[in-house]
């Protein structure tokens, strides 16, 4: 097996974590690192990350719905000392969130100790939609800049896929993507004249935010595991 999807099956970060992880020299085998992320293990090796020694969990894993707040950072460990959302939850398990929300932005984050799961969940090739809500500026937003964000738009990076959008009230838009490039949403909006004031991920998939309070932690049941799965289709 790859070394990355090694990584990845004992729950130290997706996939795509893993990879960087490895090529930024912080992995090693037997004492000795390795930057290459398709090295082939077999799970006898002693491998470690950040010198610690990596123990794979057995048995099932898990999956916790966070709404982060605002000002908590999507990551594990954070080097300026700044609250992380796996700080939110108190498991056993060694956790890793699914995909980024910024500092300032709140709503539906997902962390696991599932590595598959979580790269079905980002990878652009399973096309997963997330559902975001988003106070403007300069509203209201016209027919025609709403027209503008389904058809695709122009950013610095290439042309964006069509969006689902609406305004549930001026100034107040709901956007469905699955494409997750970098500030996706926000450099949409600015795009469309609309810069963001606020933004809240509401949905992942099939799963919704709900009710859920700002800094509520609640375990998935396997239904909800199963339907995510279900949402990124086969392998």
């Amino acid at each position: 097996m790859r070394l990355a999807k090694h990584l990845a099956h004992a729950g130290v970060a997706s996939r795509r974590g893993t990879e960087v992880l490895i090529r930024d020299g912080r992995v090693s085998i037997d004492g000795k690192t390795v930057v290459d992320p398709a090295r082939d293990v077999d799970g006898s090796e002693r491998i470690a990350v950040d010198d610690e020694l990596l123990t794979p969990l057995t048995g099932k894993r898990v999956v916790y719905a966070v709404h982060k707040p605002a000002g908590v950072v999507s990551t594990a460990h954070d080097t300026h000392g700044r609250p992380t959302v796996v700080g939110l939850v108190d498991s056993d398990h060694r956790l890793y969130p699914v995909g980024r929300l910024d500092a300032d932005s709140t709503g539906l984050i997902l962390l696991t100790d599932d590595g598959d799961l979580a790269h079905k969940l980002t990878h652009p090739s399973f096309e997963v939609p997330k559902t975001y809500r988003v106070k403007v500026r300069e509203l209201p937003v016209s027919e025609g800049s709403l027209r503008r964000m389904r058809e695709g738009l122009n950013l610095e990076d290439g042309r964006t896929a069509p969006a689902q959008v609406r305004q549930a009230k001026p100034g107040i838009l709901e956007i469905t993507i699955h494409e997750g490039r970098k500030h996706q949403v926000k450099r949409m909006c600015e795009a469309i004249g609309h810069p963001v004031v606020t933004l809240t991920r509401i949905a992942i998939g099939p799963l919704r935010l709900g009710d859920l309070a700002v800094g509520g932690v609640r375990r998935l049941s396997a239904a909800e595991v199963q339907r995510l799965r279900d949402a990124a289709g086969p392998d």
